[in-house]
């Protein structure tokens, strides 16, 4: 494929709609349309990140024999899912830094240990080009609701047998589920 233009579609407040056009193997023109967190796309290289807009947090008990999982309400869904916790880096945040805030927030845990941070990764690769990193750490506190006014969350610790039971009758985040399935075998 050859891309051969981007257009912005529509500017949000945190996300942004584009039409990419691009010139198929056998010369035909495909127009796809997607979203970003970046306001201004122009290039194929501005469809690359080079840091991270979110952070996803993998936070496992200090024994390793629990699981953190948020069941939480998704607007876009209007509906629950479980999924980990997770939120946009603010300007100027580290990930590490914004690993401990979104915790906080979301949770009332407090991050006492980083224990790992993986590269890059897309959240959404069929219509976004959202990247995110994952924080693997663990917590200790008391839970708490999450402090926005926008966000319905219930956090709580899972061994891998209750895991296996939210995974035959809770809907998922494709990501959480995928991790959370291989966890708990």
């Amino acid at each position: 494929m050859i891309l051969k233009n981007i257009q912005k579609k529509h500017e949000g407040k945190f996300i942004h709609r584009y039409d990419i056009t691009y010139q198929t193997e056998n010369g035909d023109e495909k127009i796809y349309e997607m979203i970003s967190r970046n306001p201004s796309l122009n290039s194929a290289q501005d469809l690359h990140a080079k840091k991270p807009d979110a952070v996803v947090l993998i936070i496992h008990s200090k024994d390793g024999e629990h699981l953190l999982l948020n069941r939480e309400f998704r607007l876009a869904l209007g509906d629950w899912v479980i999924n980990f916790p997770a939120g946009l880096i603010d300007p100027g945040e580290t990930p590490e830094q914004s690993a401990k805030r979104e915790l906080k927030e979301e949770t009332g845990l407090d991050l006492t240990e980083i224990t790992g941070i993986l590269p890059l990764s897309y959240s959404a690769v069929g219509f976004s080009n959202e990247t995110n990193v994952c924080v693997m750490g663990t917590a200790t506190g008391t839970f708490a609701k999450s402090s926005s006014d926008v966000e319905e969350i219930e956090a709580a610790w899972y061994t891998k047998e209750e895991v296996r039971k939210l995974l035959q009758k809770e809907k998922f985040a494709a990501r959480t589920q995928a991790y959370c399935y291989l966890w708990s075998i």
